[in-house]
């Protein structure tokens, strides 16, 4: 390993994920990678994060409070020490950042986030890092979602903080109500309340404003409508104990503000062991309830004719193959489709595309937002796994479903060949190729085949940990 880690080529939420399977072999640089990452060489005066060397202004999701934490973990998990030094300092350059995300990407006030790019390059309508040729501006599901994780992620450290430092218990209560704020903003936007949930298609969609004041919801059925199951986290029955002041403004919140705490899952109601839980996405305790939000994007996530393949989750809904979304400005079409391999067009170099392959980094984030709300249901919450199979599954059990379908990918099948590599004879006969095993930027939304650059050791290395879980759990049966 280098003693001096210098500017990345990749984009910085690249970084965030490349830490993770990092952390688990060295993570005194992984540590070092996030720290300096944060350090005033690179980060703004105003708090912003440069997106990559040759677009510092751009906008990468705010994902590195998640990678903070989990570093922190991990080094605890596999190593048994924890920094709390490392976990403080990120923590405190953290917050410049997301006071820049809460003053310049909220464009009304009102705790629904734009952000534009947010690294997912060709996944709308538009490109969103541009001037819309409709005018306007774009609220979005995907900006909105991250923040709400990013309030959580902050919470979540903040509390760490504070059992041995009680001044962080303000800030443990600053990111609740901002949490609160930002859900409840999901369901009612401002005095007209534009809503990002669609509660006819059961989905979150981006809402474009015009300039003439009307509002149109984009209904792609994108992972733009699958963040918000990203901003979950659980609270222990013992942190709440030993931090009183939290607990009694939390307690508070839950008897005086019922217009917040409705729009949160399930900030009341305890789960398995006494847990509390925060999540932007709402289901019953105790019975089935159809129409929930959280069963009803899981009924197109986990559904072979949507999101689901053999080999991940897909970026794009398979829906839109033969039922493509179109909308027209001054006559011109723009469209999207369903595309499982290389984009049809050269939006961002044509090289990288959303709308349809699998890729690692967002995989990993709904497999691991799955286990946090099983660690909160318990093994009694079941859905279909595969949706209309009439397999009922425990979140648990989705979670490591999911895990093998991207583990698959790498793994020989019956003819000996991996998919990623396709009937490529080389990587199936040769004795130089026949394990060579690349990490390739994205893959194909129907195949597995390996799509983009072969150096993607950054995200596309989070297979590491996925392969780790399975066994773990495989050796608990």
């Amino acid at each position: 390993m280098p003693d001096k880690w210098e500017y990345p080529w990749f984009a910085a939420w690249d970084l965030a994920f490349h830490c993770i399977p990092l952390a688990m072999i060295d993570p005194d640089f992984a540590k070092n990678q996030l720290d300096l990452m944060t350090r005033e060489w690179y980060t703004h005066p105003n708090g912003q994060i440069p997106a990559y060397e040759w677009n510092f202004s751009d906008v990468n999701p705010p994902v590195h409070g998640w990678a903070t934490w989990q570093v922190y973990q991990l080094e605890k998990q596999f190593h048994g020490t924890s920094d709390r030094q490392f976990l403080e300092r990120v923590f405190q350059k953290l917050l410049l950042n997301f006071t820049w995300w809460v003053n310049r990407k909220d464009f009304d006030g009102n705790n629904v986030f734009e952000g534009g790019f947010l690294g997912l390059d060709n996944i709308g309508v538009f490109d969103r890092s541009s001037e819309l040729p409709v005018g306007g501006y774009i609220e979005q599901s995907d900006g909105t979602s991250w923040m709400g994780m990013y309030c959580l992620n902050m919470l979540t450290i903040a509390l760490e903080l504070a059992l041995e430092n009680p001044v962080y218990e303000d800030m443990a209560t600053k990111f609740f109500e901002h949490f609160l704020y930002i859900a409840a903003a999901m369901n009612n936007i401002g005095e007209d309340e534009t809503q990002l949930w669609d509660e006819e298609d059961g989905f979150f969609y981006d809402v474009l404003h015009l300039p003439n004041q009307e509002q149109l919801r984009l209904k792609v059925r994108s992972m733009v409508g699958l963040i918000p199951l990203f901003a979950v986290t659980t609270i222990e029955p013992e942190t709440l104990n030993k931090l009183p002041g939290f607990k009694k403004r939390l307690e508070w919140f839950i008897q005086h503000r019922p217009d917040l705490k409705r729009n949160v899952a399930c900030m009341e109601t305890k789960g398995v062991g006494a847990k509390r839980m925060l999540a932007l996405c709402y289901m019953t305790l105790g019975k089935v309830v159809e129409s929930d939000k959280f069963r009803r994007i899981l009924s197109k996530l986990l559904d072979e004719n949507e999101f689901l393949s053999d080999y991940g989750i897909r970026a794009i809904s398979k829906f839109h193959k033969d039922n493509p979304y179109l909308f027209y400005v001054n006559d011109n079409e723009h469209r999207v489709d369903y595309e499982p391999a290389e984009s049809s067009n050269g939006l961002f170099g044509g090289n990288s595309n959303w709308r349809g392959p699998i890729w690692m980094p967002l995989n990993y984030l709904l497999i691991e937002s799955l286990q946090t709300f099983h660690y909160y249901l318990g093994d009694t919450f079941k859905v279909e796994c595969p949706t209309g199979s009439g397999n009922l599954m425990t979140l648990g059990e989705v979670s490591v479903e999911l895990s093998r379908r991207l583990i698959r990918i790498f793994h020989k099948n019956q003819s000996s060949h991996r998919p990623l590599y396709g009937k490529i004879k080389e990587f199936k006969t040769a004795p130089n190729w026949h394990n060579l095993i690349l990490l390739y930027e994205y893959f194909h939304g129907d195949s597995g085949l390996v799509i983009g650059t072969s150096h993607q050791n950054g995200w596309t290395g989070l297979i590491a940990k996925l392969i780790q879980q399975c066994a773990d759990y495989s050796d608990s049966k």
